[in-house]
């Protein structure tokens, strides 16, 4: 996602190159040396004009590469034309500005008060709530309160001992609770899990139908083990949730740590 960079190079002469001549001092209009050289200047500029005439005939007539093709015009300005007097680099050399990763529209990126950041949809209020273990659970949700986005730490060992354990008899679920899949997300450095179920309730959510919610747990950037939920209505589909959670996973940075300013891939 990156934006075009700044013109290269500015078309145009320096408004103050010193071409053509100009005599814009009174102090010598009646200075002889000054007449003297103001009869000369038409001689020296017809001059001029035969010797660039001459120049660009041959330039037409041996110019290209020897097989009858044609050089760039950038190759020839950068190899020959010289930088601008009292420039610090020459247009050849300036290259533009890349601009910053920008998430997709209708998305910010949010650095969290938790120390992490992710992407989410503009507009979307912040609450926590207390955790028994690393940071804050934080929560996202749209203005409706139809979609949320959690984030929270893991206790456990492993993406898929915290699911082993969430998915085992010992642990309440919510009511109506129906498990799509539990997917291993591992691939090259990457180690996580995805759960995906359904629910007719979300504690302290609003009345939607049946819930529709992604769990991804995986290990961070700082050897952590951090959870994104996305929870959204079924009714309207699966796609906003998918979508939902691989943007504020692709531009999640855990806390205290420094990551590369664009997202990652997948």
């Amino acid at each position: 996602m990156s934006a075009p960079g700044t013109p290269y190079p500015p078309s145009g002469r320096p408004a103050d190159s010193g071409w053509p001549p100009r005599d814009d001092h009174p102090d010598h209009a009646d200075d002889p040396h000054t007449t003297r050289a103001r009869r000369l200047w038409p001689v020296l500029a017809a001059a001029a004009v035969v010797g660039v005439a001459v120049g660009f005939a041959l330039v037409f007539v041996l110019g290209g590469d020897g097989a009858g093709g044609r050089r760039s015009t950038a190759q020839g300005s950068s190899s020959s034309a010289p930088a601008p007097t009292g420039t610090t680099e020459s247009a050849a050399t300036a290259s533009p500005s890349p601009s910053a990763p920008q998430p997709p529209e209708g998305y910010d990126v949010r650095e969290d008060d938790e120390g992490f950041r992710i992407a989410v949809p503009e507009r979307w209020a912040r609450s926590t709530a207390p955790s028994t273990y690393g940071i804050a659970v934080v929560n996202y949700r749209s203005p409706d309160r139809s979609h949320r986005i959690q984030v929270y730490q893991v206790a456990e060992q492993s993406p898929d001992a915290s699911f082993e354990l969430y998915l085992s008899a010992e642990t309440r679920k919510p009511n109506g609770f129906e498990k799509l899949s539990l997917r291993n997300m591992d691939e090259g450095d990457f180690t996580g899990s995805r759960l995906e179920y359904l629910a007719d309730t979300i504690r302290g959510e609003p009345e939607v139908g049946t819930w529709h919610v992604l769990d991804e747990r995986f290990v961070a950037a700082d050897g952590r083990i951090y959870a994104v939920a996305v929870y959204g209505p079924d009714t309207d589909g699966r796609a906003d949730e998918l979508e939902l959670l691989t943007t504020a996973l692709s531009w999640f940075c855990p806390p205290g740590t420094s990551c590369d300013a664009a997202p990652s891939e997948g």
